[in-house]
């Protein structure tokens, strides 16, 4: 694996970079010698984010991490990851085209998925069209994390979200 490591507001150390490398190596086990891995560090105050994206054919595997030190955060990171790719390895390989990427072994080992992902409820809506602000309100007033509209500026449906720190997020279509 090519492991390519980068930090913003935070520098880089020897050590860190070590610990990166005994950990994520771990998941060699079930990548092919020339998989990239993006490693993205950050410091924001007191939190210590990780940012691990493993882009394979036709998929992305991320997870990110953030504690209030970077060691932890390190170790969650692979942990998730690992968990992820044992719990997915079905959904994530498909074997006659996107193989490429991973390991013999682990496309031949069984792994025992806990849950398969089933849609239990199918929800129907009318879609208004209305400004982003707008919907953050909606969403507030429903009580709920994200909404889905149809954007009054351009004609898209979007979503807006609920982030961390009391703020919002918003998703467009990239056409």
């Amino acid at each position: 694996m090519n492991i390519t490591i980068s930090g913003k507001n935070v520098e880089v150390t020897d050590a860190l970079r070590n610990t990166i490398n005994e950990k994520l190596g771990k998941l060699e086990r079930y990548f092919t010698p020339d998989t990239n891995v993006i490693v993205t560090l950050s410091v924001e105050k007191e939190r210590q984010k990780i940012e691990v994206t493993i882009p394979v054919k036709g998929r992305i595997i991320r997870s990110e991490q953030v504690s209030n030190d970077m060691y932890i955060s390190i170790d969650l990171v692979e942990e998730v990851i690992e968990r992820q790719l044992r719990k997915y390895k079905n959904k994530i390989i498909d074997k006659k085209q996107n193989a490429a990427n991973f390991q013999k072994a682990y496309i031949e080992n069984d792994y025992m998925e806990n849950e398969d992902i089933k849609i239990v409820r199918t929800k129907k809506f009318p879609v208004k069209p209305m400004y982003p602000e707008d919907a953050c309100v909606q969403m507030e007033l429903l009580g709920h994390n994200f909404f889905v509209f149809m954007n009054a500026d351009t004609d898209q449906v979007n979503v807006v979200y609920k982030r961390k720190g009391g703020t919002y997020g918003l998703i467009e279509p990239e056409v």
